[in-house]
């Protein structure tokens, strides 16, 4: 049961990931800065950030690259944490 119950987990978790590339194959896909910027833009013609980014990636590779660094940290750090509870109770 558990085995089975896993592969359907897994089977309607690639079902969320696969379905909205495959219902809009021709869309652009831009992050959320982008999506912002738009909509300021869009808003407020005139707005001037007050604030510069320190350092901006040289390209959008270095920036998907470090993105998926810090959601792989993070992953690892909950999965770790959980893990330790977890063996906290088996003691």
């Amino acid at each position: 049961m558990n085995a089975r119950l896993n592969l359907v987990l897994l089977g309607l978790a690639a079902l969320i990931v696969a379905a909205p590339l495959a219902l809009t194959p021709n869309a652009e896909f831009s992050g959320t800065d982008d999506a912002a910027r738009n909509a300021v833009t869009a808003a407020n013609p005139s707005y001037v950030p007050w604030a510069e980014p320190v350092w901006e990636p040289p390209g959008k590779e270095v920036e998907s690259l470090l993105f998926a660094l810090q959601a792989a940290i993070g992953a690892g750090l909950v999965g770790y944490a959980i893990g330790r509870r977890h063996g906290r109770g088996e003691r």
